[in-house]
């Protein structure tokens, strides 16, 4: 273990450890983006004296003056209360370091590293670090509700590497969800997880885990619904919506490091929900039926307003965009409009990024080609070359700019088709 962590705290009077994520990716030689230490056997004012900054607001954290890394003091908690905030802490000198890391989430995040580079690790978590299992430390692990997001989230993060949930671990997260302590989680809370299990590579399999835990139908019920609901075999040889919006997942984060474009492709297909199952397999206007679920989700989790925009912009014309070769000129210029090409390109590019995981989110057809990409583009190129200077120059003025624009730009995408078609 490397005990390049401490070389700047050599001169520290406190008897501290690195503990939790650092100590985890360490052992799996993952890059590592923070380091949080743990001081045990002190008091807030011997903090206090030492010129670290106090920033905790239910638990004692500081930041070192110089470095801004977090040094928390060993606690333990208490249930007291319903959710992730009910809990009271102790965080008085005598609470060791094993008591401290008892009250932590899964064993491969209860491990901490001395000074000496010694490994502390009371239960046993460079174990299951090896065997590739997420476990639970201690049966108080379903007192927080929180964890089941986090386990879903570190299976996401860390299934290249083979890990999966343990399956005493799932039991206990099915049991939070049966407890409906899962309703007194904040939108912000669960954004926020959602978010960073997005960013991973597989972010299918966070949604997939709060499926089998019964969570997603609490946390995102019309997501959940996708599952069971069948589209045309001609199609979608995987038939399951749900498993379809998964493998999109998929695709989208194959193609894009882009929030924007992974959320925009977990919603593409949420309309499909609300058709009557006498019509299945056929989902005929799922499109539009979809945008007020896509809404209610970006309101309800307060998704920002430029990943929700691009969201509501694939789920309205993602077939405009499967069914770009065979559409008007005047077709693909009112799909410019609507996406705005003229002010936001970028959020163009992220259109066809979000519907060509679409396309290629079904079993068997993952590798197949998407011209309708590169055709999009180069309609797209040749009509961003029309502007406004060349008419107003012939004198033309008001609602004959815009249609003399309008004109120009069908002509210029006409002329791309014929050579393309």
């Amino acid at each position: 273990m490397s005990l390049d962590f401490f070389a700047q705290y050599q001169n520290l009077p406190l008897n501290f450890y690195l503990v939790g994520g650092a100590v985890r990716d360490n052992l799996l030689q993952r890059p590592i983006n923070d380091r949080d230490y743990l001081v045990v056997g002190a008091t807030v004012e011997q903090m206090l004296s030492l010129g670290f900054l106090a920033v905790g607001k239910d638990f004692p954290v500081f930041l070192h003056p110089q470095t801004k890394e977090e040094f928390a003091l060993a606690r333990t908690e208490k249930k007291q209360g319903k959710g992730y905030t009910g809990f009271s802490c102790y965080f008085a000198p005598d609470v060791t370091i094993e008591d401290d890391l008892k009250r932590r989430d899964l064993t491969i995040n209860a491990m901490a590293m001395a000074r000496d580079g010694t490994l502390i690790d009371p239960f046993n978590g460079q174990q299951d670090l090896k065997n590739k299992q997420l476990r639970h430390v201690s049966p108080a692990f379903a007192e927080d509700p929180l964890r089941v997001l986090r386990v879903a989230r570190f299976a996401a993060r860390y299934h290249a590497l083979g890990f999966s949930v343990a399956d005493e671990t799932l039991g206990l997260m099915q049991q939070i969800t049966a407890s409906g302590e899962l309703a007194t989680l904040t939108p912000e809370r669960i954004w926020q997880e959602m978010r960073k299990s997005l960013l991973d590579n597989n972010a299918e399999v966070f949604f997939n885990v709060l499926r089998q835990c019964h969570a997603l139908k609490v946390i995102w019920p019309d997501l959940d619904k996708l599952w069971g609901i069948p589209n045309p075999a001609q199609w979608h040889p995987e038939i399951c919506s749900g498993i379809h919006t998964m493998m999109v997942l998929q695709q989208a984060s194959r193609l894009s490091d882009e929030l924007d474009v992974r959320f925009a492709a977990l919603c593409h297909d949420l309309g499909k929900i609300l058709t009557a199952p006498e019509h299945y397999p056929s989902h005929h206007g799922h499109e539009k039926s979809g945008l007020p679920l896509v809404e209610h989700a970006c309101k309800k989790f307060k998704v920002p307003n430029k990943i929700k925009q691009l969201a509501l912009l694939v789920c309205e014309y993602h077939l405009h965009c499967h069914k770009a070769l065979t559409l008007r000129a005047n077709t693909i210029l009112k799909l410019f409009n609507a996406i705005d090409l003229w002010r936001k390109p970028e959020q163009f590019e992220a259109f066809l990024l979000a519907c060509e995981a679409d396309f290629r989110g079904r079993k068997g057809l993952e590798n197949n080609p998407y011209p309708q990409k590169d055709y999009l583009q180069q309609c797209a190129l040749a009509a961003q070359k029309i502007t406004a200077k060349a008419f107003v120059e012939q004198g033309l003025q008001g609602i004959a700019i815009k249609q003399a624009i309008t004109k120009a730009r069908i002509y210029a995408i006409k002329a791309i088709k014929a050579e393309t078609l």
